[in-house]
């Protein structure tokens, strides 16, 4: 078996994640658990050849000098794959991760339509979209993005490392960046995208200082900034946020970030129980005059939690209710939810009523 019938085999049994490691049998990452998917161990002659099949001489050089090497990789009639090659013990190993491109699988984003057209329909401001590695950032991303794609005529640039969603201009013109092949980094894209008349700018992530600086910047010259960060909810999104800036620029930044806000879209993928596959749970918070005006005082970033709940009607929600709404409709377990949970004791009283409507024991008042 080669090389493509193997990425073929991984990606038919639905895995997100494949591992090629010496010594190890080929491994998949499906449902979120990693799997050996054949018996044969990974050999050191294999994924040496591995950098001469698909490797530019410029990721060669780069090979070569740092011992790892980032890249995006095509299979003709397959898909797409983020790629990173690295040596460990003296042996190539490989870890790649499977894109998606297929616009069909942009409608199994699990956000609220009312919120994709709220964040869409926005001219100007600052949407960030978190959560860990694999959760479904760049997903969530791209479905808003082919959204304003398809509704509005406007200019989109995104800068992304590398691409993952391969976009096609509808009603809306894009432009697409990917760091390392177009461009050095994303301070100095997002920098020189303020000069390509963008009406829409998407930044892969928020790294450090420089592309929070030029981000924030972006939103605040009338352009609409959508991003990623690693995060878990939305309060710690907003602290993180101001944490990249140095002391001394805090204050201003808090009040710039609380002024730019549209939207903070924090998710989790959790374990189905209804069938096989795994569903995002998510926090929503919008920009609303009471959310910007405690994102702007530092003292009352933990009154977000209630301000998030007390607003259902405008759309918002936390991530905790969510799993408890998820686990009263069949499709994750109790303890799934519990597992994923921000605040287990928040997510315990909110299922407490659950089960009680659904005559189930109430296991969530054990406290």
């Amino acid at each position: 078996m080669n090389f493509s019938e193997l990425l073929s085999s991984m990606v038919e049994r639905g895995a997100s994640d494949v591992h090629l490691h010496c010594g190890l049998p080929p491994l998949a990452r499906i449902n979120g658990k990693l799997t050996p998917v054949r018996d044969s161990k990974v050999m050191p002659a294999f994924t040496e050849k591995l950098l001469e099949a698909i490797l530019d001489d410029r990721q060669k050089a780069t090979f070569r000098e740092r011992h790892q090497v980032d890249l995006a990789y095509s299979v003709s009639g397959l898909g797409r794959f983020r790629v990173n090659l690295f040596r460990q013990r003296g042996s190539v190993s490989a870890v790649l991760r499977v894109i998606n491109s297929d616009e069909s699988q942009l409608q199994v984003v699990n956000l609220p339509q009312e919120t994709i057209d709220y964040i869409r329909d926005h001219e100007k401001g600052m949407v960030l979209v978190t959560g860990p590695t694999g959760s479904g950032k760049s997903t969530t991303l791209a479905r808003i993005i082919d959204e304003v794609n398809q509704v509005h005529n406007k200019m989109i640039v995104t800068v992304e490392d590398p691409i993952e969603y391969l976009h096609r201009s509808k009603k809306s013109a894009i432009v697409q960046r990917e760091i390392g092949v177009d461009a050095v980094s994303f301070a100095d894209s997002l920098v020189a995208a303020m000069r390509q008349d963008p009406d829409v700018i998407l930044i892969g992530e928020i790294r450090d200082h420089a592309t929070a600086a030029a981000a924030l910047s972006a939103a605040q010259t009338g352009h609409l900034v959508f991003s990623t960060l690693h995060t878990q909810d939305s309060v710690r999104t907003v602290n993180r946020m101001i944490e990249l800036f140095p002391p001394h620029e805090r204050t201003t930044a808090r009040i710039l970030f609380a002024e730019s806000l549209v939207s903070i879209v924090s998710q989790r993928l959790v374990p189905r129980s209804d069938k096989p596959g795994r569903v995002a749970a998510m926090e929503i918070m919008k920009g609303t005059l009471r959310i910007k005006d405690l994102v702007r005082d530092d003292t009352r970033s933990g009154e977000l939690y209630d301000a998030i709940r007390d607003s259902r009607l405008d759309g918002m929600q936390l991530i905790d209710d969510h799993l408890a709404e998820l686990y009263a409709q069949g499709l994750i377990s109790y303890e799934s939810g519990l597992a994923s949970a921000t605040s287990q004791q928040a997510f315990k009283m909110a299922t407490t009523q659950t089960d009680v409507e659904a005559g189930r024991n109430p296991r969530a008042t054990q406290f």
